[in-house]
């Protein structure tokens, strides 16, 4: 029997739930000469902030145990650009589901970024990172604290007709009450989790491996935190969920659907290995022969 890989996200079908996460595959382009980018189920572009930034100084990026730390400090070359060139550039190569993954440093780049997002015609939903400090609140970060991701969502949904996606940060002491202020808010659904703060020292140097000292920790390691934090609003919250967080295999995506994940997006394993989310398309009918499940859609909240 043909196996039933699609999953629907507010009102969107995409053929299958995996998507690379932002920031771990570029804006598409970068392998559209290496694989079919059709097979993937949605692509969240790289992540996108008002002005062009160069990001942090190097090195930025570490290898460490079961993942990687990384403070690139949002390189890219600005929201103009994204939805000018490297968005219609993708639509060439490209029918899937495009998120447009938008940071901000204030309100009103939220507001200014994702109203240029909401209005490019080959974007399908607007994923919103609420990590980035806000410049005007003395640098603590949007999704830290409820009553700012609230203000966030209000301001981003005011100027936006596509579905919009909260992406939350794990570095918090209450998940779901983020998620949950960011629901009353308006958020048509959630991504989850960010990176985890971390750190790594080089011993020999007496020197932090990073040159910004700390950076988000993620890769297989934080698998199960991730699951916990999927399940655990997924729950709380009527809205759907794109699980992320240390997957790294068709079984990994299955979990994170268990747990109430309705699409699930790949991030650290794609830099350690760049066909990471063909591989686990491809793998998927199998294992869902193997636990007897016809549809993705059946086992979506099984747990």
């Amino acid at each position: 029997m043909v196996k039933d890989l699609s999953v629907e996200l507010c009102g969107i079908r995409l053929k299958n739930p995996v998507i690379p996460a932002s920031g771990t595959f570029g804006f598409g382009l970068e392998l559209a000469d290496d694989m079919d980018l059709d097979v993937l189920g949605g692509i969240s572009l790289k992540g996108t902030t008002l002005e062009a930034r160069y990001g942090n100084p190097t090195p930025r990026i570490a290898e460490c145990d079961g993942g990687m730390i990384n403070s690139v400090g949002l390189q890219n070359p600005g929201i103009d650009v994204l939805v000018n060139e490297k968005v219609p550039a993708l639509r060439k190569v490209y029918g899937g589901c495009v998120v447009a993954n938008i940071s901000g440093f204030s309100l009103d780049e939220y507001r200014t970024c994702c109203a240029k997002a909401d209005a490019c015609e080959g974007i399908d939903i607007i994923e919103v990172n609420i990590s980035c400090p806000n410049v005007h609140n003395g640098g603590m970060a949007f999704g830290t604290d409820q009553a700012s991701a609230a203000e966030v969502t209000r301001t981003v949904k005011e100027v936006c007709r596509k579905p919009v996606f909260i992406k939350l940060s794990p570095n918090v002491t209450d998940i779901v009450a983020i998620a949950r202020a960011c629901e009353d808010a308006g958020a048509d659904g959630l991504t989850l989790v960010n990176t985890f703060l971390g750190m790594r020292i080089d011993i020999a140097r007496r020197k932090p491996v990073i040159a910004n000292k700390m950076g988000g920790y993620s890769g297989r390691a934080v698998f199960p935190v991730a699951l916990r934090m999927v399940y655990q609003v997924a729950h709380a919250c009527r809205i759907p969920v794109m699980g992320c967080g240390g997957v790294a295999s068709e079984r990994d995506v299955v979990e994170m659907m268990m747990a109430g994940a309705t699409a699930v997006q790949v991030g650290a394993e794609n830099l350690r290995n760049p066909f990471a989310c063909p591989q686990i398309i491809d793998a998927l009918p199998g294992l869902m022969e193997e636990l007897g499940i016809d549809s993705l859609k059946e086992i979506i909240s099984a747990v």
